[in-house]
């Protein structure tokens, strides 16, 4: 296929079933790549939880779901108690929900659309690659499957190493000590190419102590299906993680790198109706664009911690007066459920003495917001959508990773790729004070600013036209396809 190529439309069009794992870092992600299939042809039905549904048609209105006439939006139950929440679900308690209870109502879904008559029939699953029940149900209708995986592959590789790690005894942990006095700094010497990785730098979902952990078994769960997909699509690009992606695969099926996404959305797809239909489950505030507007190139610290982190109210407070001390101007995005089991309430003082130099909102939007002059610096729990939009964006990083495979991010944008450096997990306002004024005016600043707008250039060059990255959407596409022939052909035999 060219880069341009679309596959044939019309009565044969083929269709495409996405379904990400309910959360917005996931959402986001998935909803990108559904837009870049049906840019090539696709028919396209988007699976999201009944919770989400309706938290998208709480935050984007009521019209916002319906889609276009090849682009649907469908639902399923996630197997958890009814909820009207506004928040992201508990994510133990969703990840063993939706691993147990979701593939009968989506193999039902299914079953209805192959019988409606009114859309082609169900031709490929993309699903998230912690939704594997989907590879299942593909199985279930002969039709194949690609899993997305929408973090980072150095994260992934990570979590392969889980069903190892409690083969050899390292985990579950001995106690907690081991999780608070530097035992976590002890390396593992096997994870070619993460050459001395500390158990720090594991995804974190291994600091347990107990065997029947639900997130560690989740995981090890997870990775025995996920290599059973026909195909693995990654939100990244080859010259970021190349060596990683080599390791992933000799042990995984046929891996497709299509990032950043968000870059290769806008290099490609142009149609604004496409391009209204947006994913945020919290209400963007346009303010923040405006504020920015008015100050001065590269002096904004932008804080964004992401849909799922959660911290003490002291760490709330100590992150407030480190950015007051620092002296430097900052838009702090402070969602309502920041802040563990209550309100996220800022000191009365700080809001006084920062007011002339601080915007602060309960939501953005964030891709715009880092490809913003203004903004000299970001401080974030490394998720991978912000690493990649940070990368997209040109802006260098001061990480405090939260959970998951964060804190592997976080050790790649120091070790790897030195645009970024770390704060301690215990939060301590001199510190947040140090590393903002390290990263806005000091030499290692300088340093990983340069390295910060030369990943921006890379990035670019992955996605534009001829580039690794839509070459690698073009060949899954015709992966998939092939692999729908294959399946027609071996149940006509």
């Amino acid at each position: 296929m060219g880069s341009l190529t679309k596959v044939n439309q019309g009565k044969h069009q083929p269709h495409a079933v996405f379904v990400p794992y309910p959360s917005q870092g996931h959402i986001s992600p998935m909803l990108k790549l559904a837009k870049l299939f049906h840019h090539k042809g696709f028919h396209i039905t988007f699976v999201n939880t009944e919770y989400n549904h309706r938290r998208l048609l709480r935050s984007r209105g009521p019209n916002s779901l319906d889609g276009l006439p090849d682009f649907h939006f469908r639902a399923i139950p996630d197997g958890l108690p009814p909820s009207d929440g506004n928040s992201t679900q508990h994510v133990p308690s969703l990840c063993y929900s939706t691993s147990r209870n979701c593939l009968a109502p989506f193999c039902s879904l299914i079953s209805e659309i192959n019988s409606s008559g009114t859309v082609p029939p169900v031709s490929c699953i993309i699903g998230d690659g912690i939704m594997t029940f989907t590879v299942f149900a593909a199985q279930e209708f002969g039709i194949p499957t690609a899993a997305f995986w929408t973090a980072s592959a150095c994260g992934c590789l990570g979590y392969m190493q889980y069903a190892k790690l409690v083969e050899q005894g390292l985990v579950p942990f001995k106690d907690e000590n081991f999780m608070t006095n530097g035992d976590l700094e002890e390396t593992i010497e096997w994870i070619p190419p993460m050459e001395k990785i500390s158990l720090r730098d594991i995804p974190s979902f291994i600091r347990t102590t107990d065997k029947d952990d639900i997130m560690l078994n989740f995981f090890i769960e997870q990775f025995e299906t996920f290599p059973k997909a026909n195909a693995i699509i990654i939100n990244t690009f080859d010259s970021l993680e190349h060596h990683v992606l080599e390791a992933l695969s000799s042990k995984l099926p046929p891996i497709y790198p299509i990032g950043p996404i968000n870059s290769l959305v806008a290099e490609l797809i142009k149609d604004d109706k496409v391009k209204d239909i947006r994913s945020n489950l919290w209400d963007e505030q346009s303010e923040c664009m405006k504020w920015l507007d008015s100050q001065q190139p590269n002096s904004v610290v932008y804080v964004n911690f992401g849909s799922v982190t959660v911290m003490s109210p002291q760490h709330l407070v100590e992150f407030a007066w480190g950015l007051a001390n620092s002296e430097k101007p900052f838009l702090w995005i402070v969602r309502p459920d920041l802040v563990e089991g209550e309100t996220a309430l800022l000191p009365a003082e700080f809001l006084v003495e920062t007011k002339e130099r601080g915007m602060l909102a309960d939501w953005c939007n964030q891709e715009e917001v880092l490809k913003h002059s203004s903004v000299g610096g970001f401080l974030t729990h490394s998720g991978w959508n912000s690493t990649m939009e940070s990368i997209v964006g040109g802006v260098a990083m001061i990480s405090w990773p939260f959970f998951a495979e964060q804190q592997t991010n976080c050790r790649y944008c120091k070790t790897e790729w030195g645009n970024g450096l770390e704060i301690d997990s215990n939060v301590r306002r001199e510190d947040v004070e140090k590393v903002v004024r390290e990263l806005m005016e000091g030499e290692k600043g300088e340093d990983m600013k340069r390295n910060a707008k030369e990943w921006k250039r890379k990035a670019e060059e992955a996605c534009k036209i001829g580039g690794s990255s839509p070459t690698n959407l073009d060949r899954v596409i015709s992966e998939i396809l092939s692999s729908k022939e294959k399946s027609n052909l071996n149940s006509q035999n």
